[in-house]
């Protein structure tokens, strides 16, 4: 959380993108980051250093990079039907923010049958239902319907997993979880699979130094009913993490412009934030369970 606060004005916007590229581009960073400090409070177990840091991490990410959410509303004119605008406002929203036209804008798209129809990937339909769960909204699609679409719930051939199927399935359980936060939403055969075949997820990405995927499947274990909370993979994990806080992505740290680096290193960073909170959590919970007699 230091290297993230330390370097919180590189979350931001370009407001004068190419056309080609997207205004929208760079809102998928400040989402996450607003998203893992809204996890680092509700755990509770940062300390109040943590919490600092992510409380003025989450005020520069508004009044700066959104300019008080005002960003916000003019990605929703400028792109009406892109879910982005809405699935970044909902972690601040949860944390006390407000944006009125933004608010309007999401009630308006959700009455509309192209909000409905937009043609999305499995996963990030079912990370649009459980967003409008979350905002108070009847999701445009069942979130067990959209649950169903996933390859998850589909329980593959647990050999064919690579990069792109393996972040699928991580966010897959981010999203029934609400981000760690009931573990129970996880349906039972899913859970199980999981169970049986993320160690050796966990080895095989170690093995490759994936640092960022690792992480995420680290969150993952830290989701389940019954975490297993590898030490194995904590230690190699937490060998690569560099001594100011930042993570690499794969191997090591990358070399090039404080922008390009920070762009490169920025999630996997957070995804070290998400996981390390999560695990600390558990473990704290664990040694509060009573000691059968």
């Amino acid at each position: 959380m230091e290297w993230l606060h330390t370097h919180r004005a590189h979350f931001r916007l370009e407001p004068d993108a190419d056309p080609e590229v997207g205004f929208l581009d760079r809102f998928k960073p400040i989402g996450e980051a607003a998203t893992i400090c809204k996890v680092l409070f509700r755990e509770g177990v940062a300390g109040s250093r943590g919490a600092s840091l992510a409380r003025g991490l989450m005020d520069h990410l508004w009044r700066d990079a959104l300019d008080g959410g005002r960003m916000l509303a003019r990605a929703g004119r400028q792109e009406p039907m892109s879910p982005i605008p809405f699935e970044v406002y909902l972690p601040f929203r949860e944390m006390g923010y407000q944006e009125p036209e933004t608010e309007r804008a999401v009630h308006l798209n959700h009455r509309l049958g192209s909000w409905a129809a937009l043609e999305l990937p499995p996963v990030r339909r079912l990370g649009m239902s459980t967003c409008e769960r979350r905002f108070g909204l009847e999701p445009s699609t069942p979130v067990e319907e959209a649950t169903a679409r996933t390859w998850l719930a589909r329980s593959p051939e647990p050999w064919t997993v690579e990069g792109h199927i393996g972040y699928s399935i991580t966010h897959t359980v981010f999203h029934l979880t609400d981000w760690g936060e009931r573990p129970e939403g996880l349906p039972e055969g899913m859970a199980r699979y999981l169970a049986r075949w993320l160690p050796v997820w966990l080895d095989d990405w170690l093995d490759l130094e994936r640092w960022d995927l690792l992480g995420e499947l680290l969150v993952v274990d830290a989701c389940l009913p019954e975490p297993t909370l590898d030490e194995h993979a904590w230690r190699g994990f937490a060998a690569a993490q560099q001594p100011d806080g930042a993570m690499p992505a794969v191997l090591e740290m990358p070399r090039g412009s404080r922008d390009d680096v920070f762009d490169i290193v920025y999630h996997p960073t957070l995804v070290a934030a998400f996981a390390s909170v999560l695990a600390t959590s558990r473990a704290m919970a664990r040694l509060s369970e009573p000691v059968a007699s």
